[in-house]
């Protein structure tokens, strides 16, 4: 078998004509055997050395799986059956039987022109790429033939997939855009394969979407198409696996294909499934995906990260049709911000123009917010989204607290501009992403303090649990991690990791092997946490219990301490809206309750709801109500001197 075809295919029309030209030699041939003619080619004119058109799908299949000139007239016999009415009554007139109407090997040899036996050989081309099928029960030479369905279609100028590789496969669009370098990781492609067709491409890299398009693209500079088929499907028992790489390839040499297979996550135990069937293939062939590819054929590895930020500045201007002029400098935060491959900017585009179109004032907004609705899509099955709407004057913590957040803010708003292009991340952005650790008791506003980085930035904030991250089977906590930071690998969010301390410990003493693994897993957290593109946080109620080593990694540790009385009055001062009533409120006597800000939030909340059932403004009498039930709740004692004086 040939590489698959790369010529550009005949029409429809071309195709039927080249077929009922072959139909009508297989007609003549017959008419003459059925008229007594001894001689094959004597009412032909030399039958078997017709021209045939190349590009045709007979002559695609003949060229694609070296058939000789009998083989190929054998399927046109097989096939002129199917489409002529009047070949089946020559079949039989030619046999001298009215019982057999149809074609077989003893017919072929008997009547087509440089007839061989070893065509009917199992390894011969007919037979092994299942081109025909022959009917059981019977002798070889006698028994009825039948040509394959799809490759009865395909040679009418019809596309019919095997139904067994109908749900496999999916076909891979040509993209819209291509960043420049992708066009050069493509070119690359298309010189490789023209050297050394046997050459397996390795894709690794992050850009999931971007490998798929650049394939594409070599595929469609080489005249071919693309499909991709799914690691998970690839069997893992050999006769299967042999089955469906021996209807690829027919496949393959039919249509003119590539296979782009696609192992990005590929589990462990199936690397050797898929390495055993790339070997096994003889198509053109691209494998997504880092794992190792241990093949006797040749592999050569390109990296495909996503695209830098000046590429995907100009894939923005593409994919906003004009509309991009307005942004000005604005598109830079964009595309510094969110880390789009080009397939999700189209999309986020398209949406955006589709915003400005119904009325949209604001083009920068409506960019954005496209842009996180695209980045939050993956975080949605792995994290909690926290509808981030608190703001900095509803936050009340130390001043070095709020200097601290303020800092953050900046180096993730302006993370872009440092890294891309003043130059500074020129030789890699490792260790450089904005990581932060709160440390503090609960209620304390360290969540808090989260939704006001969202929402001064615009991003969406997830909170991950770490506690129901951490499993106790090794290695399953780095692969939960790692789902949750490829999904939000766009940098479009702010992570929140609560419960730090569950993961976080002092494992400088290396016990067992479930502490050695344990410090995997931390290492491998802060080293995603510093280079990730949006903001990640960890929070702890306990500082202490966190390695030192680990502490150094964290760019920033921000201190959110039991709140002081007049920290305490300055939240009491800000829990009530302006348009909620209330009556009598003191600030200062509430103050001496010693509890933290989540708390005051309950007891405020409480108190709320006994006003308004009691159709009263709020008093000091319902706050001391509530006060009294949420500290029963924290099982803390009550003291006249926190109380006196309220009601």
């Amino acid at each position: 078998m040939t590489e698959a075809i790369r010529e550009p295919a005949a029409s429809t029309a071309t195709a039927q004509s080249s077929l009922a030209a072959g139909v009508a030699r297989i007609r003549a041939l017959l008419e003459a055997r059925a008229g007594g003619s001894s001689s094959r080619d004597a009412c032909c004119g030399g039958a078997s050395n017709a021209a045939i058109d190349e590009r045709s799908p007979i002559g695609r299949i003949q060229a694609g799986f070296e058939l000789s000139p009998f083989e190929r007239d054998l399927l046109l016999l097989c096939a002129a059956v199917e489409f002529d009415p009047s070949i089946g009554p020559l079949c039989a007139a030619a046999q001298a039987d009215s019982r057999m109407p149809h074609p077989t090997f003893r017919l072929a040899l008997d009547v087509l022109p440089g007839p061989h036996w070893s065509a009917l050989l199992p390894e011969a081309p007919l037979r092994r790429w299942k081109l025909i099928e022959v009917g059981a029960g019977g002798p070889l030479t006698t028994s009825p033939l039948r040509i394959d369905e799809c490759v009865l279609h395909f040679l009418a100028g019809l596309q019919s997939r095997d139904e067994r590789l109908r749900t496999l496969l999916d076909p891979v669009d040509l993209p819209n855009a291509l960043p420049g370098s992708y066009r050069l990781y493509a070119d690359r492609i298309v010189g490789l394969w023209r050297r050394a067709r046997d050459v397996v491409v390795q894709l690794q890299g992050d850009a999931i979407h971007g490998k798929r398009a650049l394939a594409a693209a070599a595929c469609a500079a080489l005249g071919m198409r693309l499909h991709r088929l799914r690691a998970a499907d690839v069997p893992l028992a050999a006769p299967e696996r042999d089955t469906l790489a021996h209807l690829w390839e027919r496949e393959a040499v039919m249509t003119g294909s590539a296979l782009l297979l696609d192992a990005e996550g590929a589990q462990p135990a199936h690397w050797e499934a898929i390495c055993a069937l790339v070997d096994r293939l003889q198509t053109p062939l691209l494998v997504s995906g880092s794992g190792p590819l241990e093949l006797a054929r040749d592999v050569v590895a390109i990296v495909v990260d996503k695209p830098r930020s000046e590429e995907r500045r100009a894939l923005w201007e593409a994919a906003l049709r004009g509309h991009a002029g307005p942004l000005d400098g604005a598109l830079d935060r964009v595309a510094d911000q969110f880390v789009l491959e080009a397939a999700g900017i189209e999309v986020a585009g398209r949406r955006a123009v589709e915003a400005i179109h119904e009325g949209a004032t604001d083009a920068f907004r409506a960019v954005w917010d496209a842009c996180r609705a695209q980045a939050g899509r993956a975080l949605e099955e792995r994290a909690q989204r926290i509808d981030a709407c608190a703001r900095w004057e509803d936050l009340v913590v130390p001043a070095a607290a709020a200097e601290t957040l303020r800092a953050i803010a900046a180096q993730v708003r302006h993370r872009g501009r440092v890294l891309n292009r003043w130059g500074f991340g020129a030789h890699g952005t490792r260790g450089l992403g904005v990581t932060a650790l709160f440390t503090g008791p609960s209620g304390t506003g360290k969540t808090l303090a989260a939704e006001v980085l969202a929402n001064e930035l615009q991003l969406d904030l997830y909170r991950i649990d770490l506690s129901q991250v951490v499993s106790k089977y090794v290695g399953e906590t780095e692969k939960n991690l790692r789902a949750v930071f490829d999904a939000a690998e766009n940098g479009g969010a702010v992570l929140l990791f609560d419960e730090a301390d569950a993961l976080f410990g002092k494992r400088s003493e290396v016990k067992d092997s479930h502490d050695r693994y344990a410090n995997v897993e931390v290492g491998y957290l802060l080293q995603r946490m510093e280079d990730f593109g949006g903001l990640a946080i960890l929070t702890t109620n306990m500082r202490g219990s966190l390695d030192a080593a680990f502490l150094r990694r964290i760019r920033f540790v921000v201190a959110f301490p039991f709140p002081d009385p007049p920290l305490r009055r300055r939240i009491w001062e800000r829990m009530f809206p302006p348009e909620m009533p209330t009556e009598g409120i003191d600030a200062e006597k509430l103050a001496r309750l010693s509890v933290a800000g989540g708390n005051i939030r309950n007891i405020a909340l409480g108190a709320t709801f006994l006003a308004v059932d009691a159709g009263e403004p709020v008093r000091m009498s319902h706050l001391l109500t509530s006060a009294l039930r949420e500290c029963g709740k924290l099982e803390k004692p009550v003291s006249g001197a926190e109380i006196g004086g309220w009601a």
